[in-house]
């Protein structure tokens, strides 16, 4: 923890990242987290089979359509959504778990798990970080290498309606250099966990 962090006293806040699916949240929300230690990230839980790389319990809750339910049925979801015919969601007991630890908690969801996540939790700041095009946005999804044409529509045609949900976030931004971005998600945490 820096000199500056133990010296300034902070409110803990839920904040939510969200945007296309391509645009650079993960790094973003990553970089953070590497330069502010009293910030928590959450596992999000998904139905989506694993990309190469990722791991359960730390990319992803990887979990089956049935205890994907089971969890919804009994209550255990802060928000969940489908997205890209898979569903995702935040565990209640997550969340509380980082904020019972005086850490603030930034969620990277999709904007409709925003949305829902304000339902409970009010006072949680919801951040839209957005590619700085269209064409960009279409580029960054093509570089994954991990999408299908059909896929990359799809992710497109739903960037075009998260803009639309998008309306009632707090923040607004773009992420077109990553160290500017960064630096600007950094001020606006500064500026609502005072």
């Amino acid at each position: 923890m820096s000199l500056e962090e133990k010296t300034s006293v902070r409110t803990p806040r839920l904040f939510v990242v969200s945007g296309p699916s391509g645009v650079g949240k993960g790094t973003l929300v990553e970089r953070v987290r590497q330069l502010r230690s009293h910030i928590g990230v959450t596992v999000s839980a998904t139905t989506r089979p694993p990309r190469v790389g990722e791991k359960d319990g730390v990319s992803y809750h990887f979990l089956s359509d049935e205890e994907f339910e089971r969890r919804v049925a009994a209550g255990e979801f802060v928000e969940w959504a489908w997205v890209h015919a898979h569903r995702y969601g935040t565990l209640l007991s997550e969340v509380e778990a980082v904020l019972g630890r005086g850490e603030s908690v930034i969620l990277e969801i999709d904007v409709q798990g925003g949305l829902n996540v304000r339902k409970i939790y009010p006072d949680a700041v919801l951040i839209f970080v957005d590619a700085p095009s269209e064409e960009e946005l279409e580029r960054r999804l093509r570089g994954r290498g991990t999408e299908s044409e059909e896929s990359i529509a799809l992710r497109l045609q739903n960037a075009a309606e998260e803009r639309e949900l998008a309306r009632s976030y707090d923040v607004h931004m773009i992420n077109d250099v990553l160290e500017v971005a960064t630096d600007e998600l950094l001020a606006t945490l500064d500026t609502y966990e005072r």
